[in-house]
């Protein structure tokens, strides 16, 4: 496959050159203006934030986005679908007052909030899967999988399962219902390092699946039987005592991503924004975040979401990292890979490369600064 073009500019601005203005024009020379939006109904998927979290993307730079597909002669709307673990975007009711109290109100964004899979996440169409190698279809959130074309917003972060999430991850899992979920992270099997446990019962009450509970000595045990991997004891563990699946489940669970992207964006029109900033190293999901392990680096956009993501993973990569996080509190090297350092048990190449089999793009990019 040829080499994909990915565009980006840089956080620097002038009095008459703010963000808004540049991330229009990184939109324009990237090619989303020539896409055929026409009448159609355009699914903005972006993730809200769970409440807590403060990295989530701004709404502002939602605006000119919605503004761009309105002139092409489109129909935007915000959509996110509900998630699998407990918290304040597990049904559409908590999950829109969620998006609006993050500030993803019509007057912010320039369009409406629709969660697309439903009151309670079971709404979802079956979409074909042609050439996977986990399922032949998807179930994917039902506004999204009805939508005439795809446009992702997506924050670029670690993740603890995947290694880190961007527009693969927010396509993939973000627009799966909640039982497209479930099959993802099913082979995720999250484990408790007994020694490491402080018995604080975190993990306890967080669990939405009451899988979790504490022994007789006070110490953290999973029942799997009942776990549905979605690695939420991990992320509110303040000790480390919760660990993801080893690199084996990360990779299973990748590749079904890139197959449940490849039945979001088959057969529309799809341009996808990558945000990285507040690079934190875990997912938006949980409702705090850490501090950011690089500095900002900026805004990057691409008709081709697997050269997009390779290319903000090449971006961080390269940037120096920032002391006092949680990259540097795993002693890093001060060069090459972070998510992997961060995360040890994911391998998040397998995803990339099972969506270049998937023919969803090119890990290969010519990268141009706008």
């Amino acid at each position: 496959m040829s080499d994909s073009r990915v565009h980006w500019t840089d956080l620097r601005t002038t009095p008459d050159d703010s963000l808004p203005v540049k991330l229009d024009r990184l939109l324009r020379a990237a090619g989303m203006g020539g896409l055929d939006l026409k009448k159609k109904y355009v699914a903005l998927k972006i993730h809200f934030g769970e409440p807590g979290n403060l990295s989530y993307i701004r709404p502002p730079y939602v605006a000119p986005v919605a503004r761009l597909v309105r002139e092409l002669g489109g129909r935007p709307f915000l959509t996110d679908a509900n998630t699998l673990y407990s918290g304040r975007r597990h049904n559409a009711y908590d999950h829109v007052r969620a998006a609006l109290e993050n500030g993803f109100s019509r007057d912010a964004t320039g369009c409406d909030i629709l969660i697309a899979d439903g009151l309670r996440g079971n709404d979802f169409l079956s979409v074909p899967v042609e050439g996977g190698r986990h399922c032949s279809s998807a179930m994917i959130a039902s506004a999204v999988a009805e939508a005439d074309a795809i446009l992702s917003l997506n924050h670029f972060k670690g993740h603890e399962v995947t290694g880190f999430g961007g527009a693969i991850k927010n396509l993939g899992m973000g627009c799966a219902s909640r039982a497209g979920k479930r099959f993802l992270h099913e082979v995720s099997h999250p484990t408790i390092l007994t020694a490491d446990c402080t018995g604080c019962g975190t993990c306890v009450s967080n669990c939405a699946a009451e899988a979790v509970t504490l022994d007789s000595g006070g110490k953290a045990v999973i029942d799997h039987k009942l776990c549905t991997g979605c690695c939420q004891c991990v992320a509110v563990c303040a000790y480390g005592a919760a660990r993801a699946s080893d690199g084996s489940a990360s990779v299973v669970c990748g590749e079904r991503i890139a197959e449940y992207t490849a039945a979001v964006v088959r057969g529309k029109p799809c341009f996808h924004v990558n945000f990285v900033m507040n690079v934190s190293p875990n997912c938006d999901c949980w409702a705090h975040n850490d501090a950011p392990v690089v500095a900002d680096i900026g805004i990057f956009a691409s008709p081709d979401p697997v050269a997009l993501d390779q290319a903000c993973v090449d971006a961080v990569n390269a940037a120096p990292a920032t002391g006092g996080t949680a990259l540097t509190d795993k002693a890093y090297a001060g060069a090459g890979e972070k998510f992997g350092h961060i995360h040890p048990d994911t391998d998040w190449s397998a995803t990339l490369d099972h969506c270049v089999r998937m023919g969803l793009g090119s890990r290969r990019y010519d990268l141009v600064k706008v």
